[in-house]
């Protein structure tokens, strides 16, 4: 069996990342509101293919971790949800991003 360039010090690094981007679902909802800026959740829920349920729980998740912002307001008498990322959000984005993109480079082809 031929011997893994990786050593556990590179391995451990999977581990250190943030639990709350590195969610698959999670991660689609940031990844979107990193690039648009802000969307609202019938847009957001049909971009990422999640269910109302699903995108509304990783919503609230994300809201209490201090990632999103979520705005309630009425258009047209209907009911329109906002969301956000907040500076919090956007550093952890970026630093999942930048943790992922020095561990991919560090994997041996």
């Amino acid at each position: 069996m031929a011997r893994s360039k990786l050593s556990s010090d590179d391995l451990s690094a999977i581990a250190d990342l943030d639990r709350m981007v590195h969610s698959p679902a999670r991660l689609m909802i940031l990844a979107y509101l990193y690039a648009a800026g802000s969307a609202d959740f019938i847009f957001l829920m049909n971009e990422t293919g999640l269910t109302r349920g699903n995108l509304s729980s990783h919503m609230s998740i994300l809201e209490e971790a201090g990632y999103v912002r979520v705005k309630k307001e009425f258009s047209n008498k209907r009911p329109l949800t906002l969301l956000s990322l907040t500076s919090k959000g956007r550093a952890a984005f970026k630093a999942y991003r930048r943790s992922m993109k020095q561990f991919l480079d560090d994997v041996p082809e």
